[in-house]
C-alpha cells in the first residue's frame, strides 16, 4: 500500500502538503521529520512531516519526498500540537510558525540544483533507465549543476523530480552546495597512541621504528605523557591534534608519518561549541521568611491552580525564589524553561544560575550563530537529562522532553510579543500553553504585572501570591518629580538635564555610588532640522523623520534602516542652517561624559550590544564599578541587578506617558517603576529623578507612591467603560499596499464585508501612527471580540472573507498585504 506523508512548508500557506513516500522511504519516514520536497517548478525546500495517510488526495497529482534529512524526527509530539495552537491562535499559517521555530541552519529554502555525483562513473550504463541516461547525457554535456527546470527544459520531460530521487538514491547525481545544510558540526581532531596499555613488546617496537626520527620520538613521548598512556590505574585522556603540536612545536606532517607506520591513529570526534560552564554545585541561597512564606505559598497554590503570579517588588528576591523552585523540579529529573523578555538578562542571570545548577544551566538565544543554535536544538532533542533553559521568548520552541515548570520573568513586558514577522504570537502566553501541554506548572513573576495577569488572577483563574517587602529590608526608593518646563522658565536645564537631577548624580557618584540615566531613544537625536524654514528630512520609504547617528555621522531610519547623509544646506530653501534637535543615548552618553569628565560613561542601546558579547561587556564592566554612570533605553529597565546603584534619571518621561494608545499609561509605569527599581537595591534607600513637563499626569502620584493596587482599579475601571482587554480580545487588520488610493479602497470594502458579519466590533479603516514603511502605505482595522469567542471561527470568517474578495476580482486584493496581529501590545 502507498503510503502519503503530510507536510508543513516554511511558507505562508494555509493547511499542509501531501507528497507520495517512494519504495525506497517506506518505513523510514515518521512525523516531526525533516524531509526534501519540491514546491512548484523550481524550488525545493525542508519540510516537516506532520502525519502519514493512506488516502492520496482527489486534487491535485502528488510528488514525491526526494530524501529524508534525518534518521529520526528532530521535532516531538508537543512542539507539533504548539504550533498548530500558535497558527490558529495568532491567525497565521502553521508554515509561517515553523520558519519561526526552527533554527535557520536546520532549514533549506532556495532553488535546487543537481549535478553528477564524484563516483557517477561506476554505476554500469546498463543499469540506467532511458530516463536516466538522457539526465546522465545532459548533465555531462553541459559539464556543470542544472535546476530540475533547465534539466526537463533540455529533455523534454515532466516530473523529472521522481527520476532525480532514485538517481540521488543511487549516489548517481548529488544535490549541489546551494541545498547542503548551512548546519557544519563542530569536529576536533585527536591522536591517540595505537597499543593497548601493558604492552611492552608492542611500546618498545613502537620507539625502536622512531630511533632515528627525533621529531618523531619527541612526539611519541608527549602524546604518552599528556594521555597519561603510562600511568595504571587513571584514565587514559584524549589529546588534540592542536594540544599536541602546540607543546612539541611540531607540524602536521610528523604525525602523519607516525600514522603510516602504525604507532599512532588520527580520529574525529563531533563535540558541542559549548564548553561545560566550569561552575561547581553551591548550595542554595538562603531565603528570608517573607520569601519563605511566598515559596510554600506558590506550592500551595499549584495545587488548585496550573498558572500563579508572583507580584514581588523591585528587589524582593524573586530571583532566589525561583532557583529553589528549579531545584524542586530539577530533583524530580525534569526540565524547567526560565523566559526572560532581552537577552541582555541572561547575562546577569546565567552566572547566579550556574553556581548552583553547573552544566545543567543551558542558554539559547538569537545572538548565537546559526551552527550554535543548532547544536543547542539537538543537545535538548537528544537528553532527557534535567535541565534549566534560559532563553527569551524563541526558547519556547526548543524540543522539550519533560517539561516540569515554566518561569516567566518580567511576564509584563512588552519584548514577550513577536511583532513582525508572522507568527506574532505573545512568548508569555505561548509558554502556558506549552506548559499545560507538558502537564507543567507556570510561574509569572513581575513587580508590575500586566493588567490583563493580575485581573486574572484576581478573578481566580490563576494563583497569586505576593512579596511586598524589599529583601533584607531595603526601602523602596524615593521618587522626585522634576518639573523642567519650570526648571527651563529659571534657566536650570543643564542640556536635557535639570540642574537638581545633576546634583542627585554628582551626589551619589563623591559617596561612591553609581547612576543609571533611563533615555528611550538611540541614536544621537531625534530630529535634524532646518533652523530658516523648519525642513526636516524624512525617509524615502517610510513616513517617519530620521535620527542622527553622530558615531557615523549619518541619518538613520529606524524603522527600515535605511542610512543617508546629514545635508549641508537644507533642500527647500539651500541655506546652511540644517541643526540637529533633541537626545538620543549617544548624545546623552557625550554631554554626560563631558558634565562629569572624571567619570567613565557607558551606554546600552540597540547599537552597543549588536554583537553577541555586547551585553556581557557592559555589564560586567558596569558591575563591577569600573564606569560610574550607565546611559540606555529600557534595555536598563529589565531585572538587572547591581549592587552599586544609587540613583536613577528618567529623561523625557513625556514620550512615555502621551502615546495614543490604550495600554499607554500601563507601559509607562511599567516601565517608570522597573527602572526605578534599579535603585538602592542593597543597604541605602535609592533616590530617582523623574523629568517630565506635565507632572499633573494623573499616574505620578501611583509611581510617586509604589502603589500598583491603586493604579491597577484605576485602569481596570477605565478599560471596563471602554471595553478593551482583559474584558474582550483585540485583533488589529493591517492592509498594505503600495498605491494609496487602492489600499483606501480595499481597507473600506473588507472593513464594510466585516461590519456585515461582526457589527458593531469592527472600527476603522485608519491610518496607524506609522502609516508608511519600506514603501508599503498601510491601514488598520481594529476587530474588538468576546473573549469567549473561538479563535478559530474568527480566522475562518475573515479568511473565508478575504477569499471572496479574491473571488469577486477586487483588483487591490491580488498586490496587497493582509496580515493579523491577535492580543496587540
Amino acid at each position: 500500500m502507498t503510503l502519503y506523508a503530510e507536510v508543513i512548508l516554511p511558507l505562508p500557506l494555509a493547511g499542509t502538503f501531501t507528497y507520495e513516500i517512494p519504495e525506497s522511504l517506506t518505513g523510514h519516514i515518521r512525523p516531526g521529520q525533516r524531509v526534501l520536497v519540491q514546491f512548484g517548478r523550481k524550488k525545493f525546500y525542508t519540510a516537516i512531516v506532520e502525519s502519514l495517510t493512506p488516502r492520496k488526495p482527489d486534487s491535485y497529482e502528488t510528488k514525491p519526498l526526494i530524501m529524508a534529512l534525518d534518521e529520526d524526527p528532530i521535532l516531538r509530539h508537543p512542539q507539533l500540537r504548539l504550533w498548530q495552537w500558535i497558527a490558529d491562535y495568532y491567525l497565521c499559517s502553521v508554515g509561517e510558525v515553523m520558519k519561526a521555530a526552527l533554527p535557520a541552519a536546520l532549514k533549506v529554502e532556495s532553488e535546487t540544483f543537481i549535478e553528477l555525483s564524484p563516483d557517477y562513473d561506476e554505476i554500469p550504463i546498463e543499469s540506467l533507465s532511458e530516463r536516466e541516461a538522457v539526465i546522465l547525457q545532459i548533465l555531462e554535456h553541459h559539464g556543470k549543476r542544472m535546476s530540475v527546470a533547465e534539466i526537463e527544459k533540455a529533455t523534454g520531460y515532466t516530473n523529472v523530480s521522481l527520476t532525480a530521487a532514485r538517481m540521488l538514491e543511487r549516489k548517481i547525481l548529488m544535490v549541489s552546495e546551494k541545498l547542503v545544510e548551512r548546519y557544519v558540526a563542530r569536529r576536533i581532531t585527536y591522536v591517540a597512541v595505537n597499543a593497548d596499555r601493558g604492552d611492552s613488546d608492542r611500546l618498545h617496537a613502537m620507539f625502536d621504528s622512531v630511533s632515528r626520527a627525533r621529531k618523531q620520538q619527541t612526539a611519541l613521548l608527549a602524546l604518552l605523557e599528556m594521555s597519561a598512556f603510562m600511568q595504571n590505574g587513571t584514565e587514559l585522556k584524549e589529546v588534540t591534534l592542536t594540544d599536541l603540536l602546540e607543546r612539541t612545536s611540531l607540524t602536521r606532517p610528523i604525525i602523519s608519518e607516525l600514522e603510516r607506520k602504525g604507532i599512532v591513529r588520527i580520529y574525529k570526534k563531533e563535540i558541542s561549541r559549548f564548553a561545560p560552564s566550569g561552575h561547581t554545585a553551591s548550595p542554595l541561597p538562603a531565603l528570608s521568611d517573607a520569601q519563605q512564606t511566598a515559596l510554600t505559598a506558590l506550592h500551595s497554590s499549584w495545587t488548585e491552580k496550573d498558572v500563579t503570579l508572583l507580584h514581588g517588588v523591585t528587589s524582593s528576591g524573586k530571583t532566589e525564589i525561583y532557583i529553589h523552585l528549579i531545584d524542586h523540579v530539577i530533583k524530580q529529573r525534569r526540565q524547567v524553561l526560565y523566559l526572560v523578555p532581552e537577552i541582555a538578562l541572561t547575562t546577569q542571570l546565567t552566572d547566579r544560575l550556574q553556581r548552583v545548577f553547573g552544566s545543567k544551566v543551558i542558554v539559547y538565544h538569537s545572538k548565537f550563530s546559526d551552527n550554535e543554535r543548532v547544536d543547542l536544538y539537538r543537545r535538548i532533542l537528544t537528553s532527557s537529562e534535567p535541565a534549566v533553559i534560559v532563553g527569551p521568548r524563541s526558547a519556547i520552541f526548543l524540543p522539550f522532553a519533560d517539561l516540569g515548570l515554566v518561569i516567566v520573568d518580567e511576564e509584563h513586558e512588552s519584548s514577550y510579543k513577536q511583532q513582525d514577522p508572522a507568527p506574532r504570537y505573545n512568548g508569555r502566553d505561548s509558554s502556558i500553553m506549552l506548559a499545560k501541554m507538558h502537564g507543567a506548572k507556570v510561574l509569572l513573576g513581575s513587580a508590575t504585572p500586566a493588567i490583563d495577569t493580575y485581573y486574572k488572577a484576581l478573578s481566580g483563574r490563576y494563583g497569586l501570591v505576593t512579596l511586598s517587602e524589599r529583601f533584607g529590608g531595603v526601602r523602596l526608593p524615593e521618587i522626585k518629580l522634576i518639573d523642567t518646563k519650570a526648571a527651563s522658565r529659571a534657566r536650570l536645564m543643564n542640556g536635557a538635564l535639570a540642574s537638581e537631577t545633576v546634583s542627585l548624580i554628582r551626589r551619589s557618584l563623591s559617596e561612591g555610588a553609581q547612576s543609571i540615566i533611563f533615555l528611550n531613544r538611540r541614536g544621537y537625536a531625534p530630529v535634524a532640522q532646518c533652523r530658516l524654514c523648519a525642513w526636516t528630512p524624512k525617509c524615502e520609504h517610510c513616513d517617519v523623520s530620521l535620527t542622527y547617528h553622530k558615531r557615523i555621522d549619518r541619518l538613520v531610519c529606524h524603522y527600515c534602516g535605511a542610512v543617508y547623509p546629514l545635508p549641508v544646506t537644507c533642500p527647500a530653501c539651500r541655506e546652511p542652517a540644517i541643526e540637529v534637535h533633541g537626545y538620543g543615548t549617544e548624545r546623552m552618553e557625550d554631554e554626560i561624559g563631558s558634565a562629569f569628565s572624571d567619570e567613565k560613561v557607558l551606554r546600552m542601546d540597540l547599537d552597543t550590544t549588536r554583537n553577541k558579547d555586547g551585553y556581557q561587556k557592559i555589564i560586567t564592566e558596569f558591575s563591577r564599578g569600573n564606569a560610574g554612570i550607565l546611559v540606555g533605553t529600557q534595555m536598563v529597565t529589565k531585572g538587572l541587578d547591581f549592587d552599586r546603584v544609587r540613583t536613577v534619571a528618567i529623561v523625557n518621561t513625556d514620550a512615555l506617558v502621551n502615546q495614543p494608545d490604550f495600554r499607554a499609561s500601563e507601559r509607562a509605569f511599567n516601565m517608570i517603576s522597573q527602572v526605578a527599581g534599579r535603585a538602592g537595591r542593597r543597604d541605602t534607600q535609592g533616590i530617582v529623578a523623574i523629568q517630565t513637563r506635565t507632572p499633573e499626569h494623573p499616574i505620578f502620584p501611583f509611581v510617586i507612591s509604589h502603589d500598583y493596587r491603586g493604579f491597577y482599579e484605576n485602569q481596570i475601571e477605565e478599560r471596563r467603560a471602554f471595553f478593551y482587554p482583559p474584558f474582550t480580545r483585540l485583533i488589529y487588520i493591517y492592509i498594505k499596499h503600495r498605491d494609496p488610493r487602492d489600499l483606501d479602497e480595499l481597507a473600506s470594502l473588507y472593513a464594510g464585508r466585516l461590519r456585515q458579519l461582526f457589527g458593531n466590533r469592527v472600527f476603522g479603516p485608519e491610518e496607524p501612527v506609522v502609516a508608511r514603511v519600506q514603501t508599503f502605505f498601510i491601514r488598520k482595522i481594529m476587530l474588538k471580540i468576546e473573549v469567549s469567542a473561538s479563535m478559530k471561527k474568527v480566522k475562518e470568517i475573515l479568511r473565508a472573507t478575504l477569499e471572496e474578495m479574491h473571488a469577486s476580482r477586487v483588483r487591490a486584493v491580488k498586490s496587497a498585504i493582509v496580515y493579523y496581529d491577535v492580543d496587540p501590545m
